[in-house]
């Protein structure tokens, strides 16, 4: 008898205790919001540029902390199987430049469009796909947001156009979406994302040429995380201001660590293209912790104290949480609270991710065009037919 009501006691006690910090949480008042000061943009050829004070909401900031520790765990989980070989082929993790991401997507409108280049996971949760649906595609799976066949380098959303292995190719595409937005008189912009590697591609100056004497909505977004594969900026570019590559295209460069500045830089940009005055440029200052790729250490070209000094001093999620506990937004149990739920959803995501079957060979020429009748197509050689629906 005393065994059970000791159990019934634990059992009691466990459910008293359980919710407690959740009852601490919703019981402290926390501010609604609070004002923060963030760094001034440079500026080309811009008389003004975005504010140098923005207001952040509890809502706001707890909102851009789950998806920017939910990009993070995300990469992190992605690195892990790759490592089991549970992932294949090409993979670019993003881990350090949540920031940028989440701090565009917060600045535009979800009716906007976007297209980057291949470290595309975070634009694609952005844009709004879960997590499951991306790394079910990262290992080839028919749960993955394109059917298992576009892998790390192809993932596609509404207004999301990938993901794109070329370097620097999307940069044309983007100005075309921008030219689809005016040309259907829609109040919609185009931000088109490149690397800092790949700003030296000529198709990008002859994008810029075209979205300038158009006059086209386009905001180019180069994403500077200081290394294009292994090569720093400075032994690849014979300039590094690259906001102001574009010339006659007015561009800011961006603190792109601080998701703040990133989000109000965004804003001011969009405002600017929907004005009708053409496009834009931003440079977004980031970092990547990761190697380029996974067959790249990334601690060849650059020391492990470099990497971790940006950890230590610029992380945009410890930064996003500093600003939050010390302004009264949120406590530093809630923000646990937050990780855990996190951690548990990209452990799930994983499990689906690994259990899902694979898309089977029949179904290799599927989805090559929307909406046509099927028909077959060729193989390897001109005796294997596969059959194509839309």
């Amino acid at each position: 008898m005393r065994k059970m009501l000791a159990a019934v006691s634990r059992v009691l006690s466990g459910v008293a205790q359980k919710p407690a910090s959740r009852v601490l949480v919703a019981s402290r008042n926390f501010a609604n919001d609070a004002t923060f000061e963030i760094k001034k943009c440079d500026l080309h050829r811009l008389e003004e540029g975005p504010p140098v004070t923005t207001v952040l909401t509890r809502e706001d900031g707890l909102k851009y902390y789950r998806m920017m520790q939910t990009v993070r765990r995300m990469e992190l989980k992605a690195d892990q199987l790759y490592k089991q070989k549970i992932i294949r082929g090409f993979c670019h993790l993003c881990d350090g430049q949540e920031a940028c991401c989440v701090g565009l997507e917060a600045g535009i409108n979800p009716t906007d469009h976007l297209i980057t280049a291949y470290r595309a996971h975070g634009f694609t949760f952005t844009r709004g796909l879960s997590v499951r649906e991306i790394l079910a595609e990262l290992t080839g799976r028919r749960g993955g947001c394109a059917k298992g066949k576009g892998g790390s380098m192809h993932m596609y959303a509404k207004n999301f156009y990938g993901g794109n292995g070329i370097v620097g190719a999307q940069v044309p595409l983007g100005a075309g979406i921008a030219l689809a937005c005016k040309y259907n008189g829609k109040d919609e912009v185009c931000l088109t994302l490149y690397g800092d590697g790949a700003a030296n591609q000529g198709q990008i100056f002859e994008a810029y040429n075209m979205a300038a004497l158009w006059k086209l909505p386009c905001i180019f977004i180069c994403e500077n995380n200081r290394y294009g594969m292994g090569t720093s900026v400075e032994r690849a570019a014979a300039s590094t201001d690259y906001y102001k590559r574009g010339d006659f295209i007015p561009g800011l460069r961006v603190d792109g660590m601080d998701i703040l500045c990133v989000r109000e830089a965004t804003k001011f940009a969009a405002a600017y293209c929907r004005s009708g005055k053409g496009p834009i440029l931003m440079e977004l200052q980031t970092y990547r912790y990761h190697g380029h790729s996974m067959s790249d250490p990334g601690v060849s070209y650059r020391t492990r104290e470099e990497i971790q000094e940006v950890r230590s001093k610029s992380d945009p999620i410890m930064l996003l949480k500093d600003r939050m506990v010390n302004s009264n937004l949120a406590s530093v149990e809630e923000l646990k609270e937050i990780d855990v739920e996190v951690r548990k959803e990209i452990e799930d995501a994983a499990q689906f991710a690994t259990a899902d079957p694979e898309p089977p060979l029949e179904e290799l020429g599927y989805h090559i065009y929307c909406n046509d009748p099927p028909f077959e197509v060729r193989g390897a050689n001109q005796w294997i037919k596969f059959k194509s629906i839309s």
